[in-house]
């Protein structure tokens, strides 16, 4: 009885006070009355959060776009010269690319995934077929 009187007016203090925000927690000043330090703090800090919002925007606009264009026109030229490099080996080979070496360590399985022995990526253009092996 008494632990739930004592919970009970907890709750009941907790209720009547008004919640006060953070920054007034902080530096212990009422939001009704604000002292001329409160609110020089407060300026400055609005003043450095536009400063750096300005900073990371620029760094967006001038550093972050133009590095992701231009890795993205080196991949799409290397993805053009692998895509010749194999067009051409299929031309050697009769339209088709050569067998991959069956070397022991490559692929090994020492049991199937639960939707097979092929990985969950499997593409049957670029990747060997591992149920052909199994079976």
């Amino acid at each position: 009885m008494l632990a739930r009187g004592a919970s009970r007016a907890v709750v009941r203090v907790a209720r009547a006070r008004p919640s006060r925000g953070f920054a007034a927690q902080a530096d212990n000043v009422y939001l009704g009355n604000p002292t001329k330090e409160w609110l020089e703090k407060q300026a400055s800090v609005e003043h450095h959060a536009e400063e750096t919002t300005q900073l990371w925007r620029k760094i967006s606009f001038f550093v972050a776009f133009p590095a992701t264009l231009l890795t993205a026109l080196w991949v799409r030229r290397v993805e053009a010269e692998h895509e010749a490099h194999e067009a051409h080996i299929k031309e050697e080979h009769g339209g088709e690319l050569p067998p991959t070496p069956g070397y022991d360590y490559l692929n090994k399985r020492a049991k199937p995934f639960p939707w097979g022995m092929n990985s969950l990526f499997f593409n049957p253009h670029a990747n060997k077929d591992m149920n052909e092996d199994s079976e």
